[in-house]
């Protein structure tokens, strides 16, 4: 901490939460920053490629990791299956990257207008299910919090973090609001309130593309499979020991300790954590984590929490609302929804855990 006014960066420039997978004799694990750190380790009595199939590589600005267990008659052509997801993936990012200049997403940020703007079915249907998210988190999940997030020094804008001015606040704050957005679905188009809104789909479009992977898999007959982009995990059937896929959650500030171990199957995982990407100013800890609500950077005590669901992107995308919620109105929520979750909170005498009841039976 500094108190005479200079900025001290954490060391990590990305958003820190870890998860470990666990294949066979082997451990091979990822650091949830926005480019996943991917290794394995450990001894293995036979070849793990023998009966695990990998395919892996590089979408939306992070990495992916696709493990297939191949039984003994399943006769799928790897290479040409490979070349479909990375095509699917491809077209995901001409939808919603707002780094593709051509893309849907830019096309719409760009449009300098309050009227209809076409796009995809997909895209439609994925920004429809975000504004159902963010109606009943009220707020707290919002496609539209990209200028605060680059006001604050923590988007894709090259800026030095620092806190904003009151003025600048409420400018950035004034072009926020999922409110300000209206999808329609049947004839896929969407509009804006006022021509400054800003989209940005990062938050859900991940676990999106985990979900398409994911059919594309099961249209093959592949049943045993577990996809991850970016952190965001969905596994279907067993791995290749004919058990669960076990997944291990890291504790906050000690990656080398794993927190809880998971045995998934059949669902997806999103964790969202706020405990390696943030900036200090004047003895005050800024996270990178903005509520949309307020503008302003979240300060609670929940360090991460982690979503069980059938679905990647709704996983995804109520981790980053009760994460903005915080332990105590986050879990009311997970309640009220009846979602399945993990909590890591942070205590004065060291890390608490805090699920819902539903997460027992993991």
């Amino acid at each position: 901490m500094n108190g005479n006014g200079k900025i001290r960066r954490n060391s990590s420039s990305r958003s820190f939460t870890s998860l470990r997978f666990f294949t066979g004799d082997s451990i091979s694990f990822f650091t949830m920053l926005l480019i996943i750190i991917f290794t394995t380790t450990g001894c293995t009595k036979k070849t793990p490629s023998a009966d695990l199939k990998n395919i892996s590589g590089k979408t939306m600005g992070t990495t992916f990791s696709i493990k297939i267990v191949d039984g003994k008659n399943l006769s799928t052509d790897y290479k040409s299956l490979e070349s479909e997801i990375n095509e699917l993936l491809k077209e995901i990012n001409r939808q919603m990257s707002t780094y593709i200049e051509e893309s849907e997403i830019s096309q719409f940020n760009n449009f300098d207008s309050t009227g209809w703007f076409n796009i995809s079915y997909d895209f439609a249907s994925l920004l429809n299910t975000a504004m159902d998210v963010s109606s009943l988190s009220a707020g707290a999940f919002d496609v539209t919090v990209g200028p605060l997030v680059n006001l604050w020094g923590f988007g894709p804008e090259i800026k030095k973090p620092e806190v904003p001015g009151v003025k600048e606040l409420l400018e950035a704050k004034s072009k926020t609001g999922y409110k300000f957005i209206e999808v329609r679905v049947d004839t896929p188009a969407v509009k804006k309130d006022i021509p400054e809104v800003y989209l940005d789909m990062s938050a859900i479009a991940k676990g999106y593309a985990v979900d398409k992977v994911a059919e594309l898999i099961s249209s093959k007959k592949i049943i045993n499979y577990m996809v991850e982009i970016g952190g965001e995990v969905r596994t279907a059937g067993k791995n290749n020991k004919d058990e669960s896929w076990k997944i291990g959650i890291e504790t906050p500030d000690s990656p080398a300790n794993i927190q809880k171990v998971i045995s998934i199957s059949n669902y997806s995982i999103a964790t969202s954590g706020d405990y390696n990407n943030y900036f200090e100013e004047n003895g005050t800890r800024y996270s990178h984590t903005i509520d949309p609500r307020t503008g302003m950077p979240i300060t609670h005590k929940l360090a991460s929490v982690t979503v069980i669901h059938t679905s990647c992107a709704l996983a995804d995308a109520y981790a980053t609302a009760i994460n903005v919620m915080g332990p105590a109105a986050g879990y009311d929520f997970a309640l009220e929804e009846n979602l399945i979750i993990y909590m890591i909170v942070r205590e004065e005498t060291g890390f608490t855990e805090k699920t819902t009841s539903q997460f027992s039976k993991f």
